[in-house]
């Protein structure tokens, strides 16, 4: 377990756009529901001060006290555990200063990027290099690993969760090496599913991606329920929104966009600000790598 003092690595994406389209102002609440190592905490916050306060949820232990030790005596609420639950944590007693939080909240953020961090921890897999454990869980006291996954799936349900989750074309195929090797020994480390991976799949690299990215998407949202988790936030969290309260989504690939982009403009509560997603400047992408493939999507709740 890494240190709560140790500073983040993680750089936020599209901050500048973030500012501007969040529109956050002194004295509002504003939700930042995938906090990780603080960076769009700290920008909402300096927006919403004086008088007001940030909520900070995310669902990694380890994140949350990093987020504790760095916003110790600001107003900064700090909560453990998902965003799609944020209309049962709103209301309650959880703000530093003992005062109730508000029933709705003035805007709500969220950056659906793996963060640097997790990257970072060689004892959760997110990294392909990493000879620890094949975790790849946010919350590592929640649900079974990817190890535990790979160890008990069947090959066609398997060989399904790459191609739907992660848009591999050759997922028949890894599913398959995958089955053939936990016969003889399974998988306990990213680096041995990583190598698996390149062993079966043409070309290590694809242009600028790793031919194991897509295999680690879709374990990670698979033992994460990422995508129901998204869909199920999406299709409430407006509920916690006030009167022209704002909705910002960053998303990393198209499975998670194409769920903002079609949510936000099929609900009838909410007016799409972005009618194309907001991406990274050249600059910014020169800056942060990272920021390549974010798209940046916002809606304002309408007036009842």
């Amino acid at each position: 377990m890494s240190d709560p003092a140790t500073p983040p690595v993680h750089i936020p994406v599209l901050p500048a756009e973030v500012s501007e389209l969040s529109q956050a102002s002194p004295g509002q609440c504003w939700v930042d529901g995938t906090a990780g190592g603080g960076g769009h905490t700290a920008d909402l916050l300096r927006l919403v001060s004086p008088g007001g306060r940030v909520i900070a949820i995310d669902r990694d232990p380890e994140a949350c006290a990093k987020l504790q030790s760095r916003f110790a005596g600001q107003p900064v609420t700090v909560i453990h555990g998902s965003y799609h639950q944020l209309p049962d944590y709103l209301g309650q007693t959880l703000s530093p200063d003992n005062s109730p939080l508000p029933q709705q909240v003035h805007g709500i953020l969220l950056d659906l990027g793996l963060s640097s961090d997790q990257l970072a921890d060689r004892q959760r897999g997110f990294s392909f290099q990493s000879s620890g454990p094949l975790d790849l869980r946010f919350d590592p006291t929640q649900g079974e690993s990817a190890a535990d996954l790979l160890r008990n799936i069947r090959e066609e349900d398997l060989a399904d969760i790459i191609y739907q989750y992660g848009e591999e074309r050759f997922s028949r195929r890894i599913a398959r090496r995958i089955v053939e090797q936990r016969r003889q020994q399974p998988i306990e480390t990213a680096a041995e599913l990583a190598d698996l991976i390149h062993r079966c799949v043409p070309g290590r690299v694809h242009g600028r991606v790793d031919s194991a990215t897509r295999t680690f998407q879709a374990l990670r949202i698979a033992v994460n329920q990422e995508l129901e988790i998204i869909q199920h936030a999406l299709t409430t969290l407006p509920n916690s929104l006030c009167e022209n309260g704002r909705f910002l989504v960053i998303s990393f690939h198209s499975l998670e966009d194409r769920l903002v982009k079609h949510t936000f403009r099929d609900d009838s509560r909410l007016e799409v600000l972005t009618k194309k997603p907001i991406t990274a400047s050249p600059d910014e992408e020169r800056r942060n790598p990272r920021s390549r493939s974010a798209k940046l999507r916002a809606a304002l709740k309408r007036s009842v």
